[in-house]
């Protein structure tokens, strides 16, 4: 069935966006209320009617994102090469020449399903490992395996399995890009650093991303993903360490999302305000939890 939609027009598909984002934001009012509450404690200095307009540009880009997502179900590599530009995808490579592997590090914004296709523009015998979490769906766990995977260079993973497809990628000398979604809301179990993060001074952040990367020792980059028009993406590595050994723990997350605040105050329509992002604080994880030893331990239980 969404093959079957792939099919239609750019131009069709933008169509049914807008019918689709109209119902979502007036009708339905899809997680309203936590867009809003997003979109207001990120950015106080912006007023009721800038809030709003940022809100309804946001459900148009959210819906034009899903059928842009279902479109590489069949888009043409003409095609996808007209729409999707790496202004500089020579950098891996030159990397993978010294014997160093990569890590471009991103966030939800613009369209991050589009970044599978980042190995169009490299060697082919690179691999691109873009981690997924499966989902509990089959039907939609194997459209979003689909949608991400584009042989011979994109390989989904697993997140349980990536340091060992990284690992034997490394052993076969087969040099790999590795994809990360690193602006997720961990859990409390896996809440080891606070970091400010557009306008909230303490958002709990995964930290996972970084220690796979020091593990590895990649070449990091953030993946900045622009969207000059409807239809039309950019996307430029930009530096953030060829020595993650070097920084001290937390570094090169901190880097990230400085980063991608800046991207997001660029465009802030363009960012999954959806997402109940800062639901869990700070004085709640302390009145709650205690680290030990590097663990987070609920108090109840480590008093007892």
């Amino acid at each position: 069935m969404f093959y079957t939609i792939s099919l239609l027009p750019l131009g069709v598909l933008y169509a049914c966006s807008d019918v689709l984002s109209f119902m979502l934001y007036h009708v339905i009012r899809y997680r309203r209320d936590v867009v809003r509450r997003n979109l207001t404690t990120s950015f106080p200095e912006k007023s009721l009617n800038e809030i709003r307009r940022i809100e309804r540009q946001f459900y148009r880009w959210f819906c034009d994102y899903f059928f842009e997502a279902i479109k590489l179900l069949s888009m043409s590599d003409k095609e996808l090469n007209r729409r999707f530009k790496v202004k500089n995808p020579e950098v891996h490579e030159q990397w993978f020449l010294k014997g160093r592997d990569t890590a471009g590090v991103l966030g939800h914004y613009c369209n991050w399903e589009w970044l599978s296709r980042v190995g169009k523009d490299m060697n082919q015998s690179r691999r691109v490992c873009l981690i997924y979490d499966p989902l509990h769906s089959k039907a939609f766990d194997h459209l979003f395996l689909k949608l991400r995977s584009y042989p011979p260079t994109g390989m989904p993973t697993p997140k349980k399995d990536i340091l060992r497809q990284l690992f034997n990628w490394k052993r076969e000398g087969i040099h790999s890009l590795g994809g990360y979604i690193a602006d997720q809301s961990p859990k409390w179990s896996n809440i080891h650093l606070w970091l400010p993060f557009l306008n909230h001074p303490q958002t709990p952040v995964f930290t996972g991303t970084e220690r796979i990367i020091k593990k590895m020792d990649n070449v990091v980059y953030f993946v900045k993903m622009t969207r000059p028009r409807r239809g039309y993406y950019n996307v430029e590595y930009v530096p953030i360490t060829d020595d993650p050994k070097s920084l001290p723990d937390g570094e090169i997350t901190r880097r990230f999302f400085e980063m991608l605040e800046a991207s997001v105050r660029e465009a802030p329509q363009y960012y999954l305000w959806t997402h109940n992002r800062w639901k869990r604080t700070k004085e709640e994880f302390d009145r709650r939890f205690i680290v030990v030893n590097g663990k987070v331990k609920e108090r109840d239980r480590q008093e007892q």
